[in-house]
Parts: C-alpha cells; sequence; structure tokens
C-alpha cells in the first residue's frame, strides 16, 4: 500500500507492544538487505531490465527505465522485494538520488525509515526538492 509523507511512520507510543515488536522486526527485515553504502549500487540507468521472479513475483516482470512509470515501478519493486544482493544489481546510485523525492512517496513507511535512517543523503534530498 502506497504511504504518504503527510502519514508519518507510528511511533511506539502510537501502538501496542505487540505491534511494535511486529513493526521493528519489520523495519529489521528491510534493514538487513541495505548496501552498506549507496556506492555500491551500480545498477543500469537505460535499456530493458527483467526481474526475477523472487522480485517480480506478483506483476511485471520486464521494465523499460526510459519509461519514467516502469523505472519509478522497478526501484519500488526492487526496495520493496529485492534481497541484499539484488540491489546493488538492480539499483543505481545516481538514478536512486535522482527518484528518491517521488520514490518516497510510493514505498512503504517501513521501506522509507529504513533507508532515510541509513542513509541521510536520502532525506536531504528530499528537503532540498521540497
Amino acid at each position: 500500500m502506497p504511504s504518504s509523507s503527510q502519514h508519518p511512520a507510528p511511533t511506539p507510543r502510537d501502538v501496542s507492544d505487540a505491534d511494535a515488536k511486529d513493526l521493528a522486526l519489520y523495519r529489521e527485515k528491510f534493514r538487513c538487505r541495505l548496501p552498506e553504502s549507496l556506492d555500491e549500487l551500480h545498477g543500469p540507468t537505460r535499456g530493458v531490465v527483467d526481474l526475477p521472479l523472487h522480485m517480480a513475483w506478483s506483476g511485471m516482470t520486464s521494465y523499460d527505465l526510459g519509461k519514467p512509470r516502469q523505472r519509478m515501478g522497478l526501484y519500488r519493486t526492487v526496495l520493496h522485494e529485492g534481497l541484499h544482493d539484488d540491489l546493488p544489481h538492480y539499483l543505481n546510485q545516481d538514478l536512486l538520488l535522482q527518484l528518491w523525492p517521488v520514490l518516497r512517496t510510493l514505498v512503504g513507511r517501513s521501506v522509507r525509515a529504513v533507508w532515510e535512517d541509513a542513509f541521510p543523503e536520502l532525506a536531504s534530498r528530499t528537503r532540498a526538492a521540497a
């Protein structure tokens, strides 16, 4: 479900103890997948990208990076479904930084929070675009 920057991620005081534990586990799932640095992201910047089924299990499997909606869809899918070893292969640092101000509104709250906590340059990119 797409989230909105108008609705920040729940804080522990907003949820029960059990829900807070579930949220922490869910965020940890994404945190474990992160690269050490955005410099590791050397994915393609043009052409058609075909995703394996473990990432594109419920929709498109092929994305044309020359088409803005498909490019955004690819990045959203990889951020949500990609494993640690997938991220450097399918994401590109420059493209991620360029797309982030809009992309952050299309990914779930947990994905957005984990990436922005780990890489402050993403959050600062958002503030600069505002």
